[in-house]
Formats: C-alpha cells, sequence, structure tokens
C-alpha cells in the first residue's frame, strides 16, 4: 500500500514538471515493468526536471539489471561494429592511395621521358649493391637520389650480412657475379631500433638469434664501447661499428673475393644516414687493406 501511494505521489509530481512539448514527445509506455524501468530511465537521463526526479527515486530502478547489461553489450557491439566499418574504410583507402600515387609518379616519368619504361624494361644495369636497415625513412634511391635501375637493393633490420642468411648471400652472388656491380654499400643509421634492441637486456622472442650478430659486435669492441658514459653516443658508435663488422663480413665472401681480383671490383664502403641533418657519412673504410687483412685467415680464392 506505502509503495502504491508512494508511485502514485511521484507521478503526480514529476507530470506537473514535465512541459507539455516534452509529454508530447514521450512514446509508448511500454508494457512490461522492467521494460517500463530501462526505459523510464533512459528517457528522464534526457528530459530535464523529470531526469533529475528519477535519478532521486528509487522506485523506478528495476530489482535485477538483465536488461540493462544487455543494452551495454548492445551499444558496446554497435560501437566495435562501428570501428571495424572505419578500420576497412582506413586500409581500403591506404591502399588506394598508393595506386593513385603511382598513377602520378608514372605520368611525371613520361612526361620527363617518354622513353623511360622502355629504357628500364629492357634490363638493369645497376652500379651499386646497397645492403641497407628496413627502417622506412630510408629509402635508399630518394636519399641518395639514384633513379629506378642505379641500385640493387637489399634490405633487413640493422643491415645484417649473416653468412647464414641464403638471402642476403644469395643477393651478394646475383649483384656480383651477374650484375657485376661495382660498388657494394652498407648503410646503417644512427638511432637504428634494431641496434637498439640488441642493447637491451630483453627476451625479444624470434629477434633473439638476428640481433645476436649486433650483440656480437659489441662483444668484440665492448672496451671501447663501455668506456662511452652517454648512452645515445655509445648507441651511435655501435651503428658504425655494426657496419664495419658487416662490410668485413661482405669480404670475406668468395663471390666478393673472386670478383675483386679478377676484374678489381667491386669496392665495398660503409656509410651511415643521420636523421638529424640528412647527410650520409662515410666511415671512410679502406677497402683494399681490410681485404689483405681478412685473406690471412678467410682467403677463398685460388692461387
Amino acid at each position: 500500500m506505502f509503495r502504491t501511494r508512494l508511485i502514485g505521489s511521484f507521478l503526480s509530481t514529476t507530470t506537473k514538471q514535465v512541459s507539455s512539448s516534452a509529454i508530447a514527445t514521450i512514446p509508448p509506455f511500454p508494457s512490461r515493468i522492467g521494460t517500463a524501468s530501462s526505459w523510464s530511465v533512459r528517457y528522464c537521463s534526457n528530459h530535464g526536471s523529470l531526469g533529475r526526479a528519477a535519478a532521486t527515486t528509487p522506485v523506478f530502478k528495476p530489482a535485477s539489471t538483465p536488461l540493462t547489461q544487455s543494452t551495454t553489450r548492445s551499444a558496446s557491439s554497435s560501437q566495435q561494429g562501428q570501428q571495424d566499418q572505419d578500420i576497412s574504410m582506413y586500409l581500403k583507402e591506404t591502399h588506394e592511395r598508393v595506386f593513385t600515387r603511382n598513377r602520378s609518379w608514372a605520368a611525371e616519368q613520361i612526361a620527363k621521358d617518354p622513353d623511360f619504361f622502355k629504357k628500364i624494361s629492357a634490363g638493369q644495369n645497376p652500379e651499386y649493391l646497397w645492403i641497407g636497415c628496413s627502417d622506412s625513412r630510408i629509402p635508399a634511391e630518394q636519399i641518395t637520389g639514384l633513379q629506378p635501375g642505379e641500385a640493387f637493393v637489399h634490405r633487413n633490420i640493422a643491415n645484417l650480412v649473416c653468412n647464414t642468411d641464403l638471402n642476403a648471400m644469395s643477393v651478394i652472388e646475383y649483384a656480383v657475379a651477374h650484375l657485376q656491380v661495382k660498388h657494394i654499400v652498407v648503410c646503417g643509421h644512427y638511432g637504428c631500433g634494431g641496434v637498439k634492441a640488441a642493447m637491451t637486456p630483453k627476451d625479444l622472442g624470434i629477434l633473439n638469434p638476428w640481433l645476436r650478430n649486433i650483440r656480437d659486435v659489441y662483444r668484440l669492441h665492448e672496451k671501447e664501447l663501455d668506456a662511452i658514459e652517454d648512452k645515445d653516443a655509445q648507441c651511435d658508435r655501435l651503428v658504425e661499428l655494426n657496419v664495419m663488422e658487416q662490410c668485413r663480413n661482405i669480404i670475406k665472401t668468395a663471390t666478393l673475393q673472386k670478383s675483386y681480383a679478377q676484374n678489381k671490383f667491386p669496392v665495398v664502403h660503409g656509410w651511415v644516414f643521420d636523421f638529424r641533418t640528412g647527410h650520409l657519412k662515410d666511415l671512410n673504410i679502406d677497402f683494399e687493406a681490410r681485404l689483405q687483412d681478412i685473406q690471412k685467415i678467410y682467403n677463398l680464392v685460388d692461387n
């Protein structure tokens, strides 16, 4: 009886507070009590004084909340659906963007040289083999000003040259023995994520055996690197030493040694790209001196 009087009193009070325009917008009242309670709370939260009255009156709260949970799940599902749609649209746009830019680039090349694609389709004769880092910010052709057909490019994390990496070894074999490149460039860059990762005491899963090659470089030059107190400077120096070691690894290959013995090329260079200036730094590796030193142990040329 008390509950009935309380409900009647509340409805009488709140009805006076609701404007005629607000009443006119109220949808048909649901028949089920649980649904009515949920509907009332949602409606009141959007309509002024009625919302404030409902917020302080416990009568309209349902005894259990399965429908409220269902509503929350529905809203969450709707939000997730919108996010999925946004991602799908983004993927489509970024995919199509490449083709749009490709068409523009092709048109620019033809405008500058109508025979451009005819020339490059005839074959390649690059002067350089570029072995660089996979970092997306250092595309070989753009930072060197080289054109299509002028550089044969191989990239991986931290620009490593491992004798057990058949990918890298195949690239060197093809570039030297078949394309007969004149220069082999190993190009690292300051702030290399791979080098930083190798300096971090952390298990990185499948990256561990790859990064161990950089840690081995640190071990070889441990005394010099440990003497550098500034961590950024230490990392930069390891970047340089890593480039030098990868140049040595190239010089150790039979492909390089045989070609140089017969043709006096290619020559191996070690460079580092600096994001802060946009400039390439030549580490000035004395190729012939390194070759002679390496061949004391790693001589693979028939005498």
